[in-house]
């Protein structure tokens, strides 16, 4: 299960599919793709797990796209924008 750091207000500006999205808990500016900052929208409703994830951001359907979704995740965790809410 993931879910937003406590404290993310996903302050963001975006164009042509790349987004500015500033850590509020880190002061970090992070250059993010569309999908990393639906992703991110769509954990502001709650803690989802990844097979959640990827069927509302409509990637269930491809494996590839599935293992880039966990990617995708990792990065998110590494960047403290998003944390394991099994913990």
């Amino acid at each position: 299960m993931w879910r937003l750091s406590p404290g993310q207000t996903l302050t963001r500006y975006g164009w042509e599919g790349e987004y500015l999205l500033y850590n509020d808990l880190s002061g970090d500016t992070h250059l993010l793709g569309e999908l990393a900052v639906e992703l991110l929208l769509e954990l502001q409703h709650g803690p989802r797990n990844a097979p959640a994830l990827a069927i509302a951001l409509d990637l269930s359907a491809d494996p590839e796209q599935r293992d880039a979704l966990d990617d995708l995740l990792d990065e998110l965790f590494n960047l403290s924008l998003i944390e394991d809410a099994t913990c």
